[in-house]
């Protein structure tokens, strides 16, 4: 297992062509390349920080008072005149700078003025239906289709915060975020948080099954213009193109970004005081590198920020993955984790050198997004500088459908000393079980000689062995590991038959002190 450019631990990629996708339609009539010269422009002049300029009343309300803003879903845009259909979110709380909303129509787009008449003011905002809020603007909107039902449109595709949007495909629940940009994320110097300014949704035919989202980009340190084609479904897919114009140097440059949240369950060494035996949004990264090995990496919730990454040239994919479906994995009937979707990038076009980062967070509360994982090109943008970004961004359930290796279903890991022992081992010794099922794997007998493939960057691993579990499906790795020092152990592992790949890569970093109690 050539470790292929490996760098403190693993990551990357892999993706293909849907067959829904055919090669893309021209541009949306004249919007993008509008955009685009806007987008330009606004790189050309200084950044303009935008106040907070939300009518008095909107300012400081809470988070009751936001939740008790309802949008009428019979005036949504567009009702009853095609599959799509919009609806909009009230600014305020969190969203104190609205974002403008154009609707194209035929040849020529319209802005969208703020309207208050869209949406009822409940219980604790039931005030604000007195107050001038003719200034207060969107802070975004949110895409129906029938996707579940033919006679219901479901919430898909949502824009709001930031550069911020999540989707879901049918039967999932919202979960993990994409958003349009990352810039010096867990960098020294903190993070910059660009944000989509204007949006122009394109009308589609009454039969149409897609939709045309242009929208412009803004930050201290570039301007982009994005053109998003969203295509709902079993599985939502959407095509993004986005140009980027830079005013100073990047030095990080996020591309195709995910945020999660992980919490605790699989290989957290520590219990949780928690019934539910798993929280997370996504479970780990799956990725598959250019030379086709499929890997996969566990997430945690470590005890100090954790920054790993892969160097490779033009990535196939990356993908934060919510593998574990099974409701008795979570027990949360509010939360109900085994619906969370994966998503996964597959990029459409030569990114040249760079690295997938994964950024794991340390966080003690579920409401944090505390995972993050995109593209770093190798070179960074410099003032003045322009680059073009294309790729597919794709909701998926378990597993990537052209995946047909075994893959990891279980990770655990525990103190590595034999019960009653008299003398034992420090708890740095640990005891890891991977287990693996699908594929040929799957199909083979007890007696057939699987062998396991471990490597550790550093420290000492023994008792590697490989055994079949008792449901005839399910292949067990299990090794101790003893770590060296304070040297954080980077581990990978597979199994093969007569040297034939039967399982992706395990991939996992084993940081010194991970195992002691919170």
């Amino acid at each position: 297992m050539s470790p292929s450019g490996w760098l403190a631990t693993s990551l990357l990629i892999a993706g293909i062509t849907p067959a829904s996708w055919a090669e893309p339609d021209p541009d949306p009539p004249g919007i993008f390349e509008e955009v685009t010269e806007r987008a330009r422009g606004l790189a050309a002049s200084p950044f303009e920080e935008r106040a907070g300029d939300l009518p008095q009343a909107l300012r400081d309300i809470d988070y009751d008072t936001y939740r008790s803003i309802r949008f009428r879903p019979e005036d949504a845009l567009w009702k009853d005149e095609g599959l799509f259909s919009v609806q909009l979110f009230h600014a305020g709380f969190l969203f104190e700078r609205p974002v403008r909303l154009h609707l194209v129509e035929g040849d020529e787009p319209h802005d969208l003025p703020f309207q208050s008449s869209f949406f009822r003011y409940d219980s604790a905002a039931a005030p604000l239906a007195e107050e001038d809020l003719s200034e207060a603007g969107y802070a975004g909107f949110r895409l129906h289709y029938p996707l579940n039902r033919k006679d219901y449109h479901d919430e898909f595709l949502v824009f709001q915060g930031a550069s911020y949007f999540r989707l879901v495909g049918r039967d999932q629940g919202y979960g993990l975020s994409a958003r349009g940009l990352a810039i010096d994320t867990a960098s020294p110097g903190g993070e910059e948080f660009p944000a989509f300014r204007a949006f122009w949704l394109l009308k589609p035919a009454p039969e149409a099954t897609r939709i045309d989202i242009v929208a412009l980009l803004d930050s201290p340190s570039l301007a982009g213009a994005y053109h998003f084609r969203v295509l709902p479904g079993e599985q939502v897919e959407v095509e993004v193109e986005a140009r980027l114009f830079a005013r100073r140097d990047v030095e990080k440059l996020g591309i195709a970004p995910l945020t999660s949240m992980f919490m605790h369950g699989g290989v957290s060494p520590y219990p949780a005081d928690d019934f539910r035996p798993q929280v997370h949004d996504s479970q780990g990264v799956l990725m598959q590198t250019h030379a086709g090995e499929w890997i996969w990496r566990p997430l945690s919730n470590p005890r100090e920020l954790r920054i790993t990454r892969l160097q490779d040239e033009s990535p196939a994919g990356f993908g934060l993955a919510q593998r574990d479906r099974d409701f008795d994995s979570y027990l949360d009937m509010e939360s109900r984790y085994e619906r969370r979707p994966s998503h996964w990038v597959t990029p459409r076009d030569d990114w040249g050198p760079g690295s997938v980062e994964l950024v794991e967070i340390p966080s003690d509360s579920e409401t944090n997004d505390n995972i993050a994982v995109y593209w770093v090109p190798e070179q960074p943008l410099e003032a003045g500088g322009s680059r073009t970004y294309r790729y597919r961004l794709a909701t998926f359930d378990a597993q990537r459908p052209e995946q047909t290796l075994a893959s990891v279903v279980r990770t655990r890991q525990g103190w590595g000393a034999v019960p009653g022992q008299s003398d034992p081992p420090p708890r740095s010794l640990r005891q890891f079980v991977v287990d693996f099922r699908g594929g040929e794997l799957s199909s083979l007998h007890a007696s057939h000689p699987v062998h396991a493939e471990l490597e550790v960057s550093s420290g000492e691993a023994r008792q590697l062995m490989v055994q079949r579990l008792p449901d005839g499906d399910t292949w067990r790795a299990s090794f101790r590991v003893q770590p060296e020092g304070e040297t954080p152990m980077d581990m990978r592992l597979r199994l093969t038959l007569r040297d034939a790949p039967m399982s992706e890569t395990w991939n996992y970093v084993l940081n010194p002190g991970a195992w002691k109690p919170r």
